[in-house]
């Protein structure tokens, strides 16, 4: 009996749709590239529910003509390449054929276009079946297509997207991108009946930059070389040291015009970034790498998301020299515009800098004032903090250690690391980074950026589930310009903030004015970038809201004396779970005598 079955067209057509057509955004994609390459120079998105049960694009480029009508909806159908040779020199967005053909597989499709002088045409396709071919009016040649129903004959799909805040997060990604790289063309985009985006062509792509990622243009370094022997050209727009970012969210990399992803390019380029930002937060950057076609090769992935170049590693050298030098040698100085500037306390018990006297965590002494997020422990998944392997986790060994390396403890017992830290004695400091205590036969060091955080995260929390956050208001608002994305979490977070004890209203179209900041945190701007970055930020709780917002607010470099220090050790002995930060990092690890005879062989 035979086991190898022949799929139908009806299958085969729906496993390519979802190779190429995953959620909204990719439909969005693979339409606008299709009204860039037919050289619109005016593209609008209209969504309703995010994609998922409408898209509308039109567009005002060539348009399709009568003949084509039909054929564009068959698998591997385009104007685009005839013969393989053709990828070596390929200049269009896309080229496969397969857009449509899967995007009409999975969806209610119509289509109305009219090219030249023609008259229009509109086309119906449902499910992959043509329902109707007719005449229809169209006021000026371009492109018209409605996407209805999106998966509908694929419930197993449909039942994966995300909530809307999720998908228009996506679609934003998707078309943010082409919005950079095509200044000259105007980029419409809808939800609902509201402008997510209303982008009319601008004058430079740096000009774009500015509107698009709403940032100032001032902060932004425009550069374009071309290296003639290697026949590249760069061209690039990097922030200065005065746009920091809590994600790499403002980075975007171009081939020959096309958005691509590349580890090795962002890793390489948010590694001169660490020239003049510090640990934790990311830089801001548009590079344009123009190459022969032929040296790329765009057809690896199946949305073209990723491509493989050749010569990689003299691309890099190049992009890193030219950044390095934009940064060092033509950024400016950080700019300060008196963001988070504390209003005098009105009520007693609060001490000058803002926190009252029985939260304070660094005292008695200065509160930081460094804006450098802190350096922490970190180890890889099969190593302790000694650097040595540990086994795997297991419950009877719930942190890893191995049983060679018990007298070089993360915890020990809790009951006895708990007494030993209560009656330890402080020695000093290292690097301003590690608090050192003796207690008994041991070494307890204490990661004191790691323990400021769970300090200021169990009384964050506390505050917020109490409802009892105490805020102060700032004698200025702060005012942040926000990405379309960020503005969206905004409007979905904007109560879970204000619960927090950071009060926001709307300043203007895309600015937000931060009215009051919570005593225990610090860089409010930080905070709120940070507790706005990533789709999932309108469903977090309250556990994640504090402790985003405490990670935001760490500062590093601080030192301490030993009073300060002592003070320190004495708030963490009052936390529920003093041994860890809220991101799982051990915040002391214990030394013992036994450990230290024996590497220095005594034992």
């Amino acid at each position: 009996m035979t086991k190898v079955n022949i799929l139908s067209p009806d299958v085969i057509a729906k496993i390519a749709a979802g190779e190429a057509v995953d959620r909204p955004a990719s439909v969005v994609k693979e339409l606008l590239e299709n009204a860039i390459d037919a050289g619109a120079s005016s593209i609008e998105v209209h969504l309703k529910d995010a994609g998922k049960e409408f898209i509308h694009i039109k567009d005002n480029g060539s348009g399709i003509a009568y003949d084509d009508l039909e054929k564009i909806f068959q698998r591997h159908a385009t104007s685009k390449i005839t013969a393989i040779e053709d990828l070596e020199k390929l200049h269009s967005m896309g080229f496969r054929g397969e857009a449509l053909y899967s995007i009409a597989a999975v969806s209610d499709v119509i289509l109305t276009s009219r090219a030249s002088e023609e008259d229009g045409w509109q086309i119906h396709i449902r499910g992959g079946v043509r329902q109707d071919l007719q005449p229809a009016s169209l006021a000026n040649k371009g492109t018209d297509i409605k996407i209805a129903e999106l998966f509908f004959n694929t419930p197993a799909r449909r039942k994966f997207l995300k909530n809307n805040t999720s998908e228009l997060h996506q679609i934003l990604n998707v078309v943010v991108p082409y919005t950079l790289i095509y200044p000259e063309i105007r980029f419409v985009l809808t939800h609902a009946g509201r402008t997510l985006l209303d982008l009319r062509p601008a004058p430079s792509q740096l000009d774009r930059a500015a509107a698009a990622l709403n940032v100032e243009m001032n902060h932004l370094l425009e550069t374009d070389q071309e290296f003639v022997e290697e026949q590249i050209r760069v061209k690039m727009i990097l922030g200065n040291i005065n746009i920091q970012r809590p994600r790499r969210d403002l980075q975007f990399i171009f081939i020959n015009n096309r958005p691509v992803e590349s580890k090795n390019l962002s890793f390489n380029l948010n590694d001169v970034y660490k020239l003049i930002l510090p640990p934790g937060v990311y830089g801001t950057f548009i590079v344009n790498i123009s190459l022969n076609p032929a040296n790329v090769d765009v057809n690896i992935h199946p949305t073209k998301r990723e491509v493989r170049l050749k010569d990689e590693a003299r691309i890099i050298s190049l992009l890193r020299r030219m950044t390095e030098y934009q940064l060092m040698h033509k950024g400016q100085a950080k700019q300060f515009s008196h963001p988070g500037e504390i209003s005098p306390p009105l009520v007693g018990g609060v001490r000058g800098g803002g926190l009252p006297a029985d939260q304070l965590i660094f005292a008695p002494g200065q509160l930081q004032h460094r804006m450098s997020p802190p350096n922490v422990l970190v180890g890889g998944p099969n190593t302790s903090l000694s650097g040595f392997p540990t086994k795997a986790f297991g419950n009877d060994n719930p942190m890893g250690v191995d049983d060679n390396m018990k007298d070089f403890q993360l915890f020990g017992e809790d009951n006895t690391l708990r007494s030993k830290f209560t009656r330890a004695r402080y020695v000093g400091s290292f690097l301003q980074k590690f608090l050192i205590f003796e207690a008994d036969e041991s070494l307890l060091i204490v990661d004191q950026h790691a323990a400021q955080e769970r300090i200021m995260f169990e009384k964050f929390r506390d505050q917020i589930e109490r409802s009892k956050v105490e805020s102060q208001p700032l004698l200025t608002p702060l005012l942040l310009k926000l990405t379309p994305q960020e503005r969206i979490a905004w409007e979905e977070l904007q109560d879970k903030l204000t619960a927090a004890g950071i009060e926001t209203n709307q300043f203007d179209d895309d600015t937000i004015a931060v009215q009051t900041q919570p005593l225990l945190l610090k860089n409010i701007e930080a905070v709120v970038r940070s507790l706005l970055a990533g789709a999932e930020a309108p469903r977090m709780d309250r556990d994640t809201l504090a402790r985003r917002a405490c990670k935001a607010s760490i500062v590093a470099g601080d030192k301490l004396d030993g009073s300060q220090a002592d003070h320190q050790r004495q708030q963490l002995l009052l936390c529920k779970d003093p041994f860890t930060c809220p991101h799982g990092r051990p915040t002391l690890i214990e030394v013992t005598q036994d450990f230290l005879d024996r590497q220095f062989l005594r034992a």
